[in-house]
């Protein structure tokens, strides 16, 4: 594992990092369960904890990539949605939902701040050409773990429907065979390519 750019991240960032997820994991295990795990968002906090202590740019770069576009989207229809009472997208309703708990919902907010620390790290540390296909790598492990081994009605990785929903046009099978293919393509490769043409800006 490429371990270039050591000492370049701020100790302080680590330790915050560090007790967040002391808080986040344990609080997820037992108010939500482990199979929530497995929510690719969730991975990308493990991936990110250990490539911010190793300083790994592959790791930094695919919580980036995990993260950066998803993290937006998601702030932005919370957003909308807080303040007008419409999704524009779709995905957060849980956030608004009174039947679950507070103290669950706000364990989501880390969508806000995950991208900026993964981006500041992709910044200080160089951004892995590699992370896009490691990244679709994990997400289809994911989303066949999500499939076989969660509860269907957790909707893990969507893989009973998008936006939280339940698809009925596809057959379940080739249905998460397109969620593999389109996961990373509408998520993953728009973030690589535009962290590719910023970095060669900043070069």
């Amino acid at each position: 594992m490429r371990t270039d750019g050591r000492g370049r991240l701020p100790r302080w960032l680590k330790v915050a990092f560090t007790l967040w997820m002391l808080f986040w994991a344990p609080s997820v295990a037992l108010r939500i369960g482990i199979q929530n795990y497995l929510w690719l968002c969730n991975l990308a906090n493990f991936l990110l904890l250990v490539g911010l202590w190793v300083e790994s740019r592959r790791l930094v770069s695919m919580a980036w990539m995990a993260t950066a576009l998803v993290g937006s989207l998601w702030a932005l229809d919370a957003g909308v949605a807080w303040a007008s009472g419409w999704h524009p997208i779709g995905g957060t309703e849980y956030m608004f939902d009174a039947g679950i708990p507070l103290s669950v919902r706000l364990l989501s907010l880390y969508h806000l701040v995950l991208p900026l620390v993964a981006g500041f790290g992709v910044v200080r540390l160089g951004f892995d050409r590699t992370a896009l296909a490691w990244q679709t790598a994990l997400t289809w492990a994911a989303i066949l773990a999500a499939w076989w081994l969660t509860d269907p009605h957790r909707n893990v990785n969507w893989v009973e429907g998008p936006f939280g929903g339940a698809q009925t046009w596809l057959p379940d099978g080739l249905y998460v065979i397109a969620l593999m293919l389109v996961w990373p393509l509408a998520l993953y490769l728009p973030v690589h390519l535009a962290t590719l043409s910023l970095m060669r800006r900043r070069a």
